[in-house]
């Protein structure tokens, strides 16, 4: 299918041209979108369990600010579903400009949420459902990006590299979100539980302006072009495809979860646990995960290409094994409370495709 170009109405020069703006949208949206959802990780760990669980024990408190933390979890299939079954029927372009607003907002309002000094647990609640919003948009964000950037893509021995990049926002994401954490935690020191933290959710404000002047200057995919033109747009795309290919909807959610759960651990947990439980430096271990990500950005691409190459099976089943074996590792080694032993742990953490 991506074989032949004319199907796009567009020359060959002209199809490359889009394809490469449809990777720098997709990335950057991605890059943006993620930067959202991990500063929320990040404060979750470090924080949120002592401004809005005050009255709890430091346990407690963190694991339910690691409780608000899950809701974007779980929103996100619904978000999957909502933006899935519109980018079907309407081009992935206006849903991808959907779900940045809908990430952004939500991240912008969450730095003027009241602690719970100020309201009590309406505090929580407020944070839960702004987090609710975030799972939503993030949610259709993943899917819709990949498949934008990919659908651009001439042919089959392109895709993974192509898909890949989508994929390098998550370590752009994680690196600019741990980034502004560790700059605004020196630049307001003693006052970061007060007005420190809140910053970097008010900058999204900024990050979702770049994204939106990106993403309104691309076209919609040849694909989805091709499907207008031959009228072969269903009306319920999502209840399509759960009729025709449930099976491979299971088993694609089953095996995210053997890479999302100890991703997840390796750059949101680790931040309760080193700081909480091992009394260990915050920016420490925010520079961690900062070196982390900026292997990512070799890594993604890397093994992306790979998968073009030896297939994705393949590429899946090592970082699959590799992420099985490594955990015993990683834990062995941040249980020292040794920092140049956690440092390089949680550095070599997001190698694993």
């Amino acid at each position: 299918m991506y074989e032949s170009v004319p199907q796009s109405g567009l020359s060959a020069s002209e199809h490359s041209r889009q394809l490469r703006k449809a990777v720098i949208a997709s990335t950057i949206g991605t890059t943006i979108e993620w930067y959202d959802f991990f500063i929320y990780g990040t404060a979750a760990g470090l924080i949120f369990g002592k401004l809005y669980f005050p009255n709890e024990d430091p346990l407690t408190a963190t694991l339910a600010a690691f409780g608000t933390y899950f809701i974007g979890f779980a929103s996100r299939p619904i978000g999957a579903a909502i933006f899935g079954h519109y980018g079907d029927r309407f081009g992935p372009k206006g849903t991808l400009i959907a779900t940045l607003l809908c990430m952004g907002i939500a991240t912008f309002l969450i730095a003027f949420v009241p602690t719970y000094a100020s309201i009590g647990i309406w505090g929580a609640v407020i944070l839960t459902l702004m987090r609710m919003i975030q799972g939503i948009g993030v949610g259709g964000e993943w899917g819709g990006s990949v498949l934008l950037a990919m659908e651009w893509s001439r042919h089959h021995g392109q895709r993974g590299l192509v898909a890949s990049w989508p994929q390098f926002g998550v370590p752009a994401g994680l690196f600019l979100a741990n980034l502004s954490i560790l700059a605004f935690s020196a630049l307001s020191g003693d006052q970061f539980a007060t007005w420190g933290w809140r910053v970097p959710f008010a900058l999204s404000i900024i990050l979702i302006g770049v994204g939106l002047w990106i993403r309104l200057g691309i076209l919609e995919t040849p694909v989805f072009q091709q499907l207008l033109d031959q009228d072969k747009i269903v009306k319920a795309p999502i209840i399509e495809v759960f009729k025709k290919q449930p099976k491979e909807i299971i088993l694609s959610a089953l095996l995210r979860m053997g890479q999302q759960a100890p991703f997840y651990i390796f750059t949101a947990f680790i931040f309760a646990y080193a700081v909480g439980t091992l009394h260990m430096s915050r920016n420490l271990i925010l520079s961690a995960v900062l070196v982390a990500s900026c292997v990512s950005f070799v890594s993604i691409p890397l093994f992306g290409h790979m998968s073009d190459r030896i297939g994705r099976r393949k590429i899946y089943l090592i970082g699959a094994v590799a992420t099985g074996l490594f955990g015993f590792l990683y834990f062995g080694k941040v249980d020292t409370a040794i920092p140049s032993a956690v440092f390089i742990a949680i550095v070599l953490s997001l190698i694993p495709p």
